[in-house]
């Protein structure tokens, strides 16, 4: 999926330098001339640099100062946490440590969000904060609220990481929820199916754009349970989260196989793939299958 990010986004024309970092701006009179950790040298108009973590950050002190820029930062970790005279631990990365109900070894301390660096998601730390809070909130106002306890309510309620969905939002963009081929093949005792769907988008056939829109769906063959799905195409987060869903349900490839699809739409697609793309045994070995064979 990384790789058809690259390739879109070269076709868009822009150029892309992967596990590289700025160590310094000049200002020149032909522009803004980056230094890369590499040793390389590019001569740009505009540099917008974004960094998402405290270290990231305090390395870029001495880049910024030769030159004023926008940086967008978001603080996720932190060197030190200070409660008065309470001793909060924190990880060697900077991170509050929590147990798996978001409480800090000062038993009345609890953390939730990206200061715990578990799941640096908006929607994850609404979650977190949800199981701590929400079920003193739907006593308070009568508002039920269903599976929601925590210590308001006199019992705990942990966080479920597992089936989240996420995205990144490039042109276009790409979302996944579940696990990934790669992790499916680490933890599945069994053989997995792998299903793929490559097209080129109606609205880029006609236009001409040669930009594909790819899909995935990563299977238990035991089980016939959906463990992963991921997409990278238009509208790939509106329909991802409708996926989550399903999964989160415990959804099988022959509910999905047997669900009636849109059409037109790029979403049907997830409901059409028969076709095994490959089958990864139990013993990590690749087989793959004619484009005409189905999944059973």
């Amino acid at each position: 999926m990384r790789a058809v990010v690259a390739r879109n986004l070269e076709g868009r024309g822009i150029e892309l330098h992967p596990q590289t970092n700025l160590t310094e701006l000049v200002k020149t009179d032909n522009g803004i001339k980056v230094i890369t950790d590499h040793g390389g040298e590019l001569i740009a108009d505009v540099v917008l640099f974004a960094t998402g973590d405290y270290n990231s950050f305090l390395d870029s002190k001495q880049m910024v100062s030769h030159f004023h820029i926008l940086v967008i930062l978001q603080v996720t970790k932190y060197k030190k946490v200070e409660f008065g005279s309470c001793s909060v631990e924190i990880d060697k990365t900077g991170a509050v440590k929590v147990d798996e109900y978001s409480r800090t070894n000062i038993p009345s301390i609890w953390a939730v969000g990206d200061v715990t660096n578990r799941m640096n998601l908006t929607p994850v730390a609404l979650m977190e904060g949800t199981c701590f809070a929400v079920h003193f909130l739907s006593e308070a106002f009568y508002f039920p609220v269903a599976n929601t306890k925590t210590v308001f309510g006199g019992e705990s309620s942990k966080p479920d990481y597992r089936n989240i969905p996420c995205a990144v939002f490039s042109i276009p963009p790409l979302s996944i929820v579940g696990l990934s081929e790669e992790e499916a093949i680490e933890q599945v005792n069994g053989d997995v199916l792998v299903f793929t769907s490559t097209f080129n988008p109606m609205k880029n056939t006609v236009s001409g754009r040669q930009e594909k829109t790819i899909m995935k769906l990563v299977v238990d063959v035991e089980t016939d349970k959906v463990l992963g799905a991921s997409m990278c195409g238009p509208d790939a987060p509106e329909i991802m989260q409708g996926i989550a869903v399903a999964l989160k349900c415990g959804a099988t490839k022959a509910q999905f196989d047997s669900t009636v699809g849109i059409h037109p739409s790029a979403a049907e697609e997830f409901v059409t793939m028969r076709s095994v793309s490959r089958r990864v045994t139990a013993r990590g070995k690749r087989r793959q299958i004619c484009s005409g064979c189905t999944a059973r």
